[in-house]
């Protein structure tokens, strides 16, 4: 990996040695971003080169303390509520560098484009542009504002929405607020999807960017999270124009898929060619290696909890989990290191992050269903997933029967014991969701949404730590070094 230092916001700029030269030697080349081509290259570095699941698994209910003798600073820190003195790689500092670096490949695009003679020509970098830009300020807010709150979100304190590359040494940014926030990005979105063009893209490059599938899928998210349920839905069926969610989801409970090794599932999981797989991103991280060795991490407990207790369904999950009390995991994430030489011992390790899914999608149309009271469209899209997922047993008949395992109103009523039906369908996308994401970070992201409180019992049992609805410290912690940006720290 090589590092360029930026001012202000931009912090680093990090590129893999992939990238285009050019990129490595900004400002100093910029008269050379100066062709069509040359800017669909730089937008190769729109998207956030960092990951985010390493902290938010441990921030999240999907962590336990499995007692091991050390722990890693990068998954102690958030496991205990506390914030990260780290800047490397998987910590909360390093994605927000990388968010902002991302942010200033689409802001250098865009001045190319708008200062062009002939703008025709980067019509679709420019909708990819506005989309990434759109994106790395949605996953800033997400994490370092307090989630959306149409009641509080103009005076939330929101993250500097840039717009423009930087031009001085020390830049000055406002927070404004989450509101203010969640304007532009659906402003960017709105005109920015219309811009894309599947075809633009290299062959075999589309999962690495934002087609109008990713998009689409991208906007389902943050209607979610804006709760706006009608444009979610909207979304969602313009992502898949068929309104058929169910061929693109992974077949993990199909004989082929359950036959495979776990290297080969690890290899399979976050291919580009998986029609699961939206979008992906290459990002330096430790995650594929550590995850199963973290102190603080799934284990037995929540396997038994999570996975293998009864779910709605009365089926068994097929997800396989592998390894014991200390490295439980079920295979999703394989390593790439790249070595400094061919001849060094010392590299950068990548792993391939899914940002955007198939699964997603389906999740945030059923769960905006039932907000709208469209609950048979909601039972659709859970018997979809279901039928991709459940088995009878592990035995004898490892295969999803429709006749015993179909999602009904009667059934969700009575498994979680209410009377409000709109309550257990979505309890149900929740209960779904969290077991389908596991090791993917995604359950934090339910967890703000529906202000769910997080509990960590340490194996002493002593100083158990809550994580209240209204806790501060559900808001990520901005850099330290922002602060020479004139950016105000969140409270602790």
């Amino acid at each position: 990996m090589k590092i360029r230092l930026l001012t202000g916001l931009t912090l680093v700029l990090l590129t893999a040695t992939r990238c285009s030269d050019y990129l490595e030697h900004l400002p100093d080349q910029r008269a050379e971003l100066n062709t069509p081509e040359k800017v669909a290259e730089l937008l190769a570095s729109a998207y956030p080169r960092a990951n985010y699941i390493t902290f938010l698994e441990a921030l999240s209910d999907n962590a336990e303390d499995k007692a091991l003798t050390t722990s890693e600073l990068i998954n102690s820190a958030p496991w205990q509520f506390n914030d990260v003195p780290s800047r490397n790689e998987d910590t909360p500092d390093f994605y927000w560098q990388a968010a902002y670096a991302a942010i200033a490949a689409s802001n250098q695009a865009l001045e190319t484009i708008n200062s062009a003679s002939d703008q025709t020509q980067y019509r679709a970098s420019k909708g990819e542009a506005l989309v990434t830009r759109a994106y790395a300020h949605f996953m800033l807010v997400t994490l370092f504002s307090r989630v959306y709150n149409p009641v509080t979100a103009a005076t939330d304190p929101g993250i500097p929405y840039v717009t423009e590359p930087e031009k001085v040494v020390t830049q000055k940014y406002e927070r404004k607020t989450v509101a203010y926030v969640y304007e532009q990005i659906e402003k960017d979105l709105e005109e920015g999807i219309p811009l894309l063009d599947n075809e633009s893209y290299k062959e075999g490059a589309g999962r690495y960017h934002f087609t109008t599938t990713a998009a689409h899928g991208f906007a389902t998210r943050f209607y979610l999270f804006k709760m706006d349920y009608t444009k979610v839905v909207e979304h969602a069926n313009l992502a898949f124009p068929s309104g058929n969610i169910l061929p693109s989801l992974r077949p993990i409970n199909s004989e082929a898929y359950r036959a495979m090794e776990p290297l080969v599932k690890l290899a399979e999981y976050t291919k580009a060619d998986k029609p699961s797989n939206l979008l992906l991103v290459e990002a330096p991280s430790l995650w594929a290696r550590s995850l199963r060795g973290y102190r603080y991490g799934f284990n037995f407990n929540l396997l038994s909890k999570v996975v293998w207790n009864q779910n709605v369904t009365s089926g068994l999950w097929g997800y396989m989990f592998y390894g014991n009390e200390a490295s439980l995991f079920t295979p999703k994430f394989r390593e790439h290191f790249v070595k400094m030489d061919p001849n060094a011992e010392i590299g950068t390790p990548y792993n391939m992050i899914p940002l955007l899914t198939a699964e997603e999608v389906l999740f945030n149309r059923a769960e905006a269903n039932a907000r709208l009271g469209n609950y048979d469209a909601t039972l659709k899209d859970l018997n979809d997933f279901a039928s991709t997922r459940i088995i009878v047993n592990d035995t004898d008949e490892p295969y999803y029967d429709p006749a015993r395992h179909t999602v009904t109103r009667a059934r969700v009523l009575r498994f979680y014991n209410t009377t409000d039906i709109e309550a257990a369908l979505i309890a149900t996308v929740l209960d779904f969701k969290r077991v389908e994401f596991l090791f993917e970070g995604q359950r934090w992201f339910d967890i703000i949404r529906h202000r769910l409180q997080v509990v960590h019992v340490p194996y002493s049992r002593d100083n158990i730590l809550t994580l209240g609805p209204n806790d501060p410290r559900r808001v990520l912690q901005i850099p330290q070094e922002a602060q020479s940006s004139g950016i105000e720290l969140n409270p602790r």
